[in-house]
């Protein structure tokens, strides 16, 4: 079963046990290739949503199943007032081209059926990840980014992946190279058009990033060249932490950070 997202589709109740009340699942089928997809749709209080995407190996489900995200990040964002709209995205996708088409169908319908107008994105590791490319891509659907543990360059982290291989590293190199068409040296342009650090001029919404010093999966030095490109802007937060991969996760300072950015101040 399904629709583009450009035709809107049906949306029903999410039937799992972990369901919160009033969850939907949408099902649809990727205009770019077909691919039949789907996404959780959780409306709020009002016109104000967060886009929440998840890490590798994870589906769209994440924030609603993951235990240490859902019991810290669900109740600021429902205390906040938001949507949630928590999509697949191809899965393992890392905001290819047509994965970054499909949210933007997502985005559109929700606008339309719920008077969406302003989008929040805050998720980590791949979500982080996809966060700033989407939001160089179309930084006109985008209000402010959270970041935490993103790759800012998937070229340059592609190579560290060949040059670090092993376990979920090399599951990650393969996936960017089949959701893009395949190396760095195949696809240029590509991996180009979808680079933070390359685009950061375009990152000109509030950005809040946040990367761990010893992290095994993304290092630091994803962050730490975007930090320096965005070095002096206003709207610009980096926080760098102690610890691994995971521990921006857990780490409040966003919570209230994307909290001053929805009630419309800068955080103090």
């Amino acid at each position: 079963m399904g629709t583009t997202p450009s035709t809107p589709p049906k949306a029903s109740p999410c039937a799992a046990a972990w369901a919160p009340p009033g969850l939907l699942r949408l099902d649809y089928a990727s205009r770019v290739d077909g691919l039949a997809d789907w996404a959780l749709v959780w409306p709020g209080d009002g016109a104000d949503w967060v886009v929440q995407l998840h890490r590798h190996g994870s589906t769209g489900d994440q924030i609603f199943t993951r235990k240490d995200i859902r019991d810290l990040w669900l109740p600021h964002y429902r205390k906040l007032g938001l949507g949630v709209l928590s999509p697949n995205l191809h899965g393992n996708a890392w905001m290819s081209p047509a994965a970054a088409a499909d949210l933007r169908e997502l985005i559109a319908w929700t606008r339309r059926t719920y008077g969406a107008r302003r989008f929040f994105f805050s998720s980590g590791s791949m979500g982080g990840t996809s966060n700033l490319i989407y939001a160089v891509l179309h930084p006109e659907d985008v209000a402010a980014v959270v970041a935490r543990c993103p790759a800012t360059d998937l070229a340059i982290y592609h190579d560290w992946l060949a040059a670090h291989p092993g376990g979920v590293r090399d599951q990650i190199r393969q996936a960017i190279a089949t959701a893009y068409g395949g190396p760095p040296s195949a696809a240029p342009d590509v991996y180009a058009a979808h680079s933070a650090l390359r685009n950061a001029s375009r990152l000109t919404m509030p950005v809040h990033l946040c990367h761990a010093d010893a992290d095994p999966t993304i290092p630091v030095d994803e962050s730490r060249r975007l930090a320096q490109a965005m070095a002096g802007k206003p709207n610009f937060t980096y926080l760098e932490i102690p610890g691994g991969h995971d521990a921006p996760l857990a780490r409040r300072e966003a919570l209230d950070w994307l909290e001053a950015q929805v009630r419309g101040h800068a955080p103090e």
